[in-house]
């Protein structure tokens, strides 16, 4: 039974110092703030496809479309979802290019320096994308699509730094209840921006982002002076001490001389660990750990689900069913809470069953029939938040345990010796990969309801997420060649097979 591994000395709570809780809520709400304000973006597509094509709206046929507004952009609305959708897949492009160049320089820097840096320079490019452009009435096709290229760049930042505090400060043991529990910070963000969105619309989309833009800022100034990167900064043992410490704890304090002798070699092992565990490790042998290629695989397919649900539902309720904006960006919200429930209780049932991808496995299993519900929901505002909720639960639930527990467990894995110096690589591998099929889905998902309908996109969800399940790895993650790992896995003391 795995209960006692999980619970070996009392409570999880009983192990954490109030150090712990700090960082929990730091990095917690550091990657809310930085969700929130994409969030913001999804929420305003429908006032800002009407600012681009204000011609759509003339009702004068005595006026030309110049002289009734000269700051169009499209000459459809059709255009316009197109030219937001098209922003969407430059945004998670250059997201996931940063999120591999992000997990190197986390590994490599200060990670408090490189957190706070991308929370404040992508509240500027927010602000200048969405507010600033408005009250000047600048609208330019190019500049936006570079501020959105510069944005993705900045907020690939956050997530490998989050999570690689976050591995420094959390052990083994509960790391599903805990990382399923903390990864909801998506989902807190998703429903932050929405409320913030919702709350100022009616002034105009330009202080949606404006809000949304000033609280992430402000955040990023509290990281660089409150967040606490590892134990060690303040003279505390550091995870990987801590859990040699509980193995230690269970061997016996009297052995005899055979097990003297077996003892001996792990001294020089210790010796070397220490030498070594300081050197970040390469992408190449990132790549080379087990079970890091075929999460990101399944996580690409999982991502462009989840996340075409992040940008494009709002947008759905109001055009599928002719609800407010308003309304449908508050409706969206239960999407997240189902999210936040099933990461959480995922994450408890894989620390139980002490498997990660069954779980996961027989949770797309049934995401698929919560799609094939959800996409025939009648115009009922409560059903659909009821099936959407339900949806949320078994996708964004195991999107959050791929993203987080189980990225931590890649990265802390026995071969590379528990080294913190491999965990923000390898998170920006798993979610850069993960983002790469996002943003290839973002444009197909625009593509497919331009031709084929809404019913097609659902089709096309459901093939992702069988393909996902697909790239699953098996049980156990099997043992790689230290020759592949470019030779730094930990290898056996001379006179030893």
């Amino acid at each position: 039974m795995a209960w006692p591994s999980i619970f070996q000395r009392g409570t999880l709570l009983s192990q954490f110092s109030h150090h712990h809780v700090v960082v929990f809520l730091l990095t917690f709400f550091s990657y809310s703030l930085l969700h929130a304000s994409r969030k913001t973006f999804s929420n305003v597509k429908v006032s800002i496809s009407k600012q681009w094509t204000p011609s759509a709206f003339n009702t004068s046929i005595e006026l030309p479309v110049e002289i009734w507004s000269s700051n169009h952009l499209f000459p459809s609305a059709e255009e316009a979802t197109l030219f937001l959708g098209t922003l969407d897949t430059i945004f998670l492009f250059s997201y996931a290019v940063g999120l591999f160049i992000s997990g190197i320089i986390g590994d490599r820097l200060n990670l408090r320096w490189v957190l706070s840096f991308g929370m404040c320079s992508s509240a500027l490019v927010v602000f200048v994308f969405g507010t600033l452009t408005e009250w000047l009435h600048f609208y330019n096709k190019g500049l936006y699509c570079s501020l959105w290229i510069v944005n993705g760049l900045l907020q690939s930042t956050g997530w490998p730094c989050v999570v690689a505090v976050m591995g420094n400060w959390f052990g083994k043991a509960g790391r599903g209840v805990v990382f399923g529990l903390w990864s909801a910070c998506a989902s807190v963000g998703n429903i932050l921006g929405a409320c913030l969105a919702s709350s100022v619309l009616q002034y105009g989309y330009e202080y949606a982002f404006l809000v949304t833009a000033a609280v992430q800022f402000a955040g990023g100034i509290i990281i660089f002076f409150g967040l606490l990167v590892s134990p060690e900064e303040i003279g505390l043992p550091g995870i990987e001490a801590e859990e040699n410490f509980e193995e230690d704890s269970h061997r016996p304090l009297i052995s005899g001389a055979e097990n003297e002798d077996e003892a001996e070699p792990n001294y020089s092992i210790q010796e070397d660990k220490t030498i070594t565990q300081v050197k970040a490790i390469s992408f190449y042998q990132a790549c080379c750990l087990p079970g890091v290629i075929a999460y990101s695989l399944a996580y690409a397919c999982l991502k462009l689900v989840n996340y075409s649900f992040f940008f494009w539902l709002p947008f759905y309720l109001s055009n599928n069913f002719g609800w407010k904006e308003a309304e449908a960006d508050k409706l969206s919200i239960w999407y997240d809470v189902g999210g936040i429930i099933g990461g959480t209780l995922q994450g408890f049932i894989s620390d139980v069953l002490q498997k990660r991808a069954p779980v996961l496995a027989l949770s797309l299993l049934l995401a698929i029939g919560s799609l094939v519900g959800y996409s025939r929901s009648p115009n009922d505002k409560s059903i659909n938040a009821l099936l959407m909720a339900v949806t949320g639960f078994f996708i964004g639930g195991p999107s959050n345990m791929i993203s987080s527990a189980i990225s931590a467990d890649l990265g802390r894995q026995e071969l590379i010796q528990g080294s913190s110096e491999a965990l923000a690589t390898v998170t920006g591998i798993v979610d850069g990969t993960g983002s790469i099929g996002a943003a290839v889905g973002q444009y197909l998902v625009s593509l497919i309801q331009d031709n084929l309908g809404w019913m097609w996109v659902f089709y096309f969800f459901i093939l992702m997420l069988l393909r996902g399940m697909w790239d699953l790895p098996g049980p156990g993650l099997e043992p790689v060649s230290p020759a592949l790992a470019g030779g730094f896995l930990t290898t056996a003391p001379p006179g030893k097979p």
